[in-house]
């Protein structure tokens, strides 16, 4: 099975701007993204897929830079982009994931993936609109599903915001969801960069762990809060913003 991460970027966000693009140790949040789910033992290959605006061009210069394959569509319909992406590279697994996730763990992603290859779920997530459902740290957030369950959610989506967001149509019309569920709920940590805040948060975590390699993961970061409990404080009030 062609197994595909699609990992959705572009330069726009209403709280911070060409936040992806941002360096943090020397690299780009985006680059973070790609070489941590480059990581991945079940993932066959990655597709960033972006707009076709001339302000998203940036994130394809980077995308060649990196040599990794890349896909441009709609900048509101992000349910197509996804679709076609998936479509153009012949992906049967589509593993969703978010580029504004520079922590994002392959153990997790392959923990995930392997999961749903064993089972007969429609969608295997630790994420999800079901805040009651989460475990795992936001910015951690994986969801995988196969390409007909992509299809018949690009069929069939009606609402706005089944469409911006890729799998609301999906959890609403599935009754064979798994939500996966880490033995312990660290639900109320936020590892993902969507304000300054979360920005001064990350580097503060990479400039603990990240000396070059990727090597750090969950366990790594929870370590680096236990020793530093201040740190949750930088970004504690950033309130998220919801799917619809």
């Amino acid at each position: 099975m062609n197994v595909i991460a699609i990992i959705q970027a572009r330069m726009g966000s209403t709280r911070l701007p060409g936040k992806i693009m941002k360096k943090i140790s020397g690299k780009t949040v985006l680059e973070h993204v790609i070489d941590r789910v480059k990581l991945s033992k079940e993932i066959r290959d990655i597709v960033i897929a972006t707009t076709t605006k001339e302000t998203d061009d940036p994130i394809i210069f980077e995308a060649q830079k990196l040599n990794t394959k890349y896909f441009r569509g709609s900048e509101s319909n992000v349910l197509s982009r996804y679709y076609f992406a998936a479509k153009e590279f012949n992906a049967d697994i589509i593993v969703r994931i978010t580029s504004d996730c520079p922590l994002i763990d392959p153990n997790i992603i392959d923990e995930l993936v392997s999961f749903y290859k064993k089972q007969e779920y429609d969608i295997v997530s630790n994420a999800g609109s079901d805040l009651n459902q989460r475990t795992y740290p936001r910015g951690l957030d994986t969801e995988v599903f196969s390409f007909e369950q992509l299809k018949s959610a690009f069929n069939d989506s009606m609402m706005e915001y089944q469409k911006e967001h890729v799998t609301p149509y999906i959890y609403e019309n599935s009754k064979n969801t798994y939500f996966y569920k880490n033995s312990v709920d660290y639900s109320n940590h936020r590892w993902t960069l969507d304000t300054q805040e979360d920005f001064e948060l990350i580097k503060q975590i990479y400039k603990h762990l990240y000396h070059g390699e990727q090597d750090f993961y969950l366990n790594d970061i929870l370590s680096v809060f236990n020793k530093n409990p201040n740190l949750i404080k930088i970004n504690q009030d950033v309130i998220q913003k919801t799917t619809k």
